[in-house]
């Protein structure tokens, strides 16, 4: 006679569910787990930083990401952009960031392009006059609400203030400030942070 123990069919079933049961549970928690380390959308609004991947980005091209409910431009400027910033020096209000630097320019990009590497503006695109949004006007010359000699940059539609192409709004214009840099820093030459640089978090 054997002395194999017969397990009764209905307790294997009961196992078998069990088990099943449990690699559910497993799974649930690894994935709630995983979401954890991605920010809320109430942490974003409180201002949790903001990862960006620039990769593939062109000369010329713009991308607007959400940071403490504000929109934050990323432009990646093209050599001309870049070389037209030294022609608004002398036409803008404040070419070297200093009024209220702490509360609008962090020290690395106290600059002449306003940046930490040349080609790539970060700023949030809220007019320092009013809170309103301006538009993008990259292309150079003549245009409507635009002087002749425009070298491209950025129109607040609301009072007609203008930013050149560092964010820095022009002289006798309503906006009382150029536009403000968040803190942010490069993880990588492909990956940008936003609210949060070598000093920590914003």
């Amino acid at each position: 006679m054997s002395n194999e123990k017969q397990v009764d069919p209905g307790r294997r079933v009961m196992l078998a569910a069990t088990c099943a049961a449990g690699g559910v549970v497993g799974l649930a928690t690894a994935g709630a787990l995983v979401s954890t380390f991605q920010p809320s959308e109430k942490a974003k609004a409180a201002g949790a930083p903001v990862e960006v991947d620039i990769t593939g980005m062109a000369a010329g091209e713009m991308k607007t990401v959400e940071w403490r409910g504000k929109p934050v431009w990323i432009l990646k400027r093209s050599p001309d952009m870049v070389a037209s910033l030294k022609k608004t020096d002398g036409v803008v209000a404040d070419p070297k960031s200093e009024r209220t630097p702490d509360a609008l320019t962090p020290e690395y990009a106290r600059n002449e392009h306003r940046s930490i590497k040349p080609e790539y503006l970060v700023a949030v695109g809220i007019c320092s006059h009013l809170g309103c949004s301006p538009t993008s006007k990259f292309a150079e010359g003549a245009q409507p609400n635009l002087p002749d000699d425009w070298a491209g940059g950025f129109l607040c539609p609301c009072h007609g203030s203008t930013f050149d192409l560092a964010g820095r709004v022009f002289k006798n214009k309503p906006a009382p400030d150029n536009l403000e840099v968040p803190r942010h820093m490069y993880l990588s030459d492909n990956k940008l942070i936003i609210g949060k640089d070598e000093k920590g978090e914003a």
